[in-house]
């Protein structure tokens, strides 16, 4: 029997942010082991803690969802890293721990009551072409007159980003759940207007999500922070809201400092427990 968490994440209240599931000391499962919890918690993700083989981390995570392993996700890195600390794990830096993951090592900062990770490198950035873009404003139901710009923001989970109008026209999107096409991971971001609670609404479409939608997504909020902090279409720092067309409440804290994204949120834990197994 081994620890188990669920920590819902990006919110300060549970239920409203985006759930993981957290294995402790997961070192003697194997792979497969870990891919058929994995599936059978039927979560988005489902992340296991092992002993970093990197004497500079201070854990290592793997993350599954129910159909793949992932290098590296948002939610489940600041989800993972809430399960660590609250059983007791102790960082060589106290103000900040350094996770081993499949995209490499990743530095996550204390923020007050909030975790943030330094967003990671793109896989793929660069313009999206002109037959890439019919089908994905196909797909989500649009026309080109509101859309400002799109990008690939590419972190590991394949995500092309388009900026709309506004936050209005984001939470008004309907797309069309079995026509995604070529794109496993499609990002909306458009902005509330000035002096607003927050300053984005962002929205993760993606096919393995529950209701093809994610709740709260860190992997996409990163990138799409890299992507409008450094173009200056995002001041450099800034709050994004999403999940709130499907009920959730989550909130997105992303800051630049010197040449780094930081991407943070409040999490809170919902479940523990032993994992049989």
């Amino acid at each position: 029997m081994r620890r188990f968490t669920q920590v819902d994440v990006f919110t300060d209240e549970l239920t409203f942010g985006n759930p993981v599931a957290v294995v402790h000391d997961a070192d003697d499962l194997t792979t497969q082991g870990m891919a058929d919890f994995a599936r059978w918690t039927n979560l988005s993700e489902t992340t296991f803690l092992i002993a970093p083989t990197d004497e500079r981390a201070d854990y290592q995570l793997r993350i599954f969802t129910t159909q793949t392993e992932l290098p590296f996700a948002g939610h489940p890195t600041l989800g993972s890293a809430h399960a660590w600390l609250e059983a007791g794990g102790i960082a060589t830096d106290p103000e900040s721990l350094v996770q081993q993951c499949g995209a490499g090592l990743v530095r996550i900062r204390r923020d007050g009551t909030r975790l943030a990770f330094a967003a990671p490198p793109l896989i793929r950035g660069g313009d999206v072409d002109a037959e890439d873009m019919t089908e994905i404003m196909a797909h989500l139901g649009i026309e080109p007159d509101v859309v400002v710009d799109a990008q690939w923001a590419d972190n590991g989970p394949g995500w092309v980003a388009l900026l709309l109008t506004d936050a209005e026209t984001v939470l008004a999107l309907h797309p069309k759940p079995t026509d995604s096409g070529r794109f496993s991971a499609v990002g909306v971001i458009g902005p509330y207007p000035p002096h607003s609670e927050v300053d984005f609404e962002v929205r993760a479409f993606a096919p393995r999500a529950p209701q093809g939608e994610d709740p709260v997504t860190g992997s996409l909020n990163a990138s799409l922070g890299q992507w409008l902090i450094g173009t200056q279409r995002a001041p450099s720092s800034y709050v994004a809201a999403q999940g709130t067309a499907i009920g959730r409440r989550g909130r997105v804290y992303v800051t630049q400092i010197g040449d780094d994204i930081w991407v943070g949120g409040n999490s809170v834990t919902g479940v523990t427990g032993m994992m049989h197994k």
